[in-house]
């Protein structure tokens, strides 16, 4: 398999070629064109129950589709997410990663999707109460609004709510005002993210929320 991330950073996809009898997973809105002679099957996110739940409250799709090449010759994939925004991937070798709602774009088929409590503080921030958990051997593709950026916490770190697009599951997070409180509270910033711990962490530089709140009074 052959992938590369091209129109990055603001309108970020993924063109992948699939070797005969590879396959690769993908959202069942990811899709933006493929050969035609490629199989895709469409089947729940999990179980009945857990795609429920994931479509819910990870707020991932109730159905994820199955791109194969069943053929003789290499076949092209490209796959997008439904904001503009970056791209990104990383490798899993056993150990798992925590990602956002609808962060989510595809993996190779070693990867298992679940979803792990994230906790009222991950709610607050508007990060939602469920993550959605990847683990397994293999390779993620997730991506967000804007650009995104990776960091080494190592100690303690701060992050404005809703930017937090990934993190690795042994981090914590909690809740806390970005200065005093009449800083925070006047100074526009409010409640930020506290991660303590020792992990990666993935940012993004925009925000859905922040967007739609510059919009609102302008139209």
């Amino acid at each position: 398999m052959k992938a590369t991330i091209d129109g990055a950073p603001s309108f970020a996809h993924i063109q992948i070629e699939l070797d005969p009898g590879e396959e690769v997973v993908a959202e069942s809105d990811a899709m933006a064109s493929m050969d035609a002679d490629l199989d895709m099957t469409a089947r729940l996110n999990g179980g009945f129950f857990a795609a429920l739940l994931k479509r819910f409250l990870g707020g991932e799709s109730l159905f994820i589709n199955t791109f194969a090449n069943r053929t003789q010759a290499p076949k092209r994939l490209t796959l997008v997410q439904p904001t503009p925004g970056n791209i990104a991937t990383f490798q899993l070798n056993g150990d798992s990663r925590c990602l956002q709602p609808g962060a989510y774009v595809a993996s190779t088929p070693g990867i298992q999707l679940g979803l792990r409590w994230a906790g009222f503080t991950s709610w607050i921030a508007r990060e939602g109460l469920f993550k959605l958990q990847v683990s397994g051997t293999g390779t993620v593709w997730y991506g967000a609004y804007g650009g995104l950026l990776e960091k080494e916490v190592n100690g303690e770190y701060l992050v404005d709510t809703g930017y937090l697009v990934a993190y690795e599951p042994q981090l914590k997070l909690s809740l806390r005002f970005a200065g005093g409180i009449f800083s925070s509270l006047f100074g526009g910033e409010g409640l930020v993210t506290r991660i303590s711990g020792k992990g990666k962490i993935t940012l993004q530089t925009r925000s859905l929320e922040g967007m739609r709140d510059w919009l609102n009074p302008r139209i």
